[in-house]
C-alpha cells in the first residue's frame, strides 16, 4: 500500500474495475509492480496476490486498474473469499505518481466495492502507507514479521523425529490431496494459508522457483501426511525461505515442528544460500520463541489495517 495527498482533475484519472485481466493487462501490472518494488524495496502485490492476476476469473478476486489518461499508474486488488473477515485489498502507485491523490482513489474505490468492510495490508509498514491508512478511516489490525537469520555456519542439532514418523519429500500429483488436507488441518485458524486449494498449489508448481526437492512430508509408517515444510529459494536476492510450515493439530507438540524446521534449513543452507527468511505473526508468541532460538532477527514488517467493524 502506498500514499499520495493532491488531488489532480479528476477528468485526467478514471478507475475501472474487472473480474479478471487479459494477458497485456496482466503484464503490464505486473511490470508496475515490479518498478514500484525496485524503489519501495519489496512488492506492493502479495504472492498471491500476483498469482491471480493470471488465468481468468478467480471467485471473489476484483481487479481496479487506475488509469492517468492512458497509462496504467495504480492497481489494486480485492480478495472476498474469507466467510467471517471482511474482503482483503493491496495496493501500489507507480512511484513517478505519487503524490497526486492516486493512492487515495483507490483505496475510496475498494472501500465502495467491499461496502465500507476492508482490510489492507502495508507491506514493509511505510510511514506513506500508514498516513494513507488514517485518511482512509482505518485502524491497525495485524502485523506480520519477516525474520532473518544467516546460513554459513548453520549449526543446529540432529532434527529428532516422533516415533514412527519419517520425512520423505514431495511428489507433485500424487501427494497434492493429502497435502492441501493437512494444510487445511494445520491452518485451520489462519484463512489466507488454510484456504488453498488445487488452483492455487497448482500455480506455485508452476513457478519457476518450485523445487519438489525443497518441499518435505513427515509421514506415519501407515502413509498419513502428519506435516511439512516447503522451503522456497529465491534466487535474484539469495535468500532460502521457510516458506510454509505445518503440522496436523493431532501431531503438534511432539517436536515435529522444530525437526522439519531443522530439516529445512539444513536443505537450504546445503544449498549454498547465504540467508533464511520466514513470516510469522507478531502474535505468535510460541512460534516467534521458536523462531528466536533458532537464530532468527527481526527484518521488517507488514502491517494490516481495516475498517471498524
Amino acid at each position: 500500500m502506498t500514499s499520495d495527498d493532491a488531488l489532480p482533475p479528476a477528468f485526467l484519472r478514471r478507475i475501472e474495475t474487472h473480474s479478471a485481466l487479459t494477458p497485456d493487462q496482466a503484464e503490464a501490472v505486473l511490470e508496475l509492480i515490479a518498478e514500484a518494488a525496485r524503489i519501495d524495496g519489496q512488492p506492493a502485490v502479495s504472492e498471491q496476490g500476483r498469482l491471480q492476476l493470471r488465468g481468468g476469473p478467480r471467485e471473489g478476486v476484483r481487479h481496479l486498474l487506475l488509469f492517468l489518461e492512458d497509462d496504467l499508474v495504480g492497481y489494486a486488488q480485492l480478495e472476498d473469499t474469507d466467510p467471517v473477515e471482511a474482503p482483503a485489498a493491496e495496493l501500489v502507485v507507480h512511484p513517478a505518481h505519487r503524490g497526486h491523490g492516486h493512492g487515495r482513489a483507490l483505496g475510496t474505490a475498494l472501500l465502495a466495492e467491499s461496502g465500507k468492510r476492508l482490510r489492507i495490508w502495508a507491506h514493509g509498514g511505510h510511514s506513506a502507507a500508514r498516513h494513507l491508512s488514517q485518511v482512509l478511516g482505518l485502524t491497525l489490525f495485524r502485523e506480520l514479521r519477516q525474520m532473518r537469520r544467516p546460513l554459513a555456519d548453520l549449526r543446529l542439532p540432529e532434527p529428532v523425529l516422533p516415533e514412527g514418523v519419517r520425512v520423505r519429500t514431495f511428489v507433485p500429483g500424487e501427494d497434492d490431496p493429502a497435502w492441501l488436507a493437512v494444510n487445511a488441518a494445520a491452518f485451520a485458524h489462519h484463512p489466507e494459508q488454510g484456504s488453498l486449494t488445487q488452483r492455487d498449489l497448482d500455480d506455485r508448481k508452476a513457478e519457476p522457483w518450485f523445487d519438489p526437492e525443497g518441499f518435505f512430508l513427515a509421514e506415519r509408517e501407515d502413509g498419513e501426511l502428519v506435516g511439512f515444510h516447503w522451503t522456497k529459494v529465491h534466487a535474484e536476492e539469495q535468500l532460502g525461505e521457510v516458506y510454509v510450515l505445518g503440522v496436523a493439530p493431532e501431531a503438534q507438540g511432539t517436536g515435529l515442528g522444530r525437526a522439519l524446521t531443522t530439516i529445512g534449513l539444513n536443505h537450504l543452507a546445503a544449498s549454498g544460500l547465504p540467508t533464511a527468511m520466514l513470516y510469522v505473526d507478531a502474535d505468535n508468541k510460541a512460534a516467534l520463541r521458536v523462531y528466536e532460538r533458532l537464530g532468527f532477527v527481526t527484518h521488517e514488517t507488514d502491517l494490516m489495517y481495516r475498517t471498524e467493524l
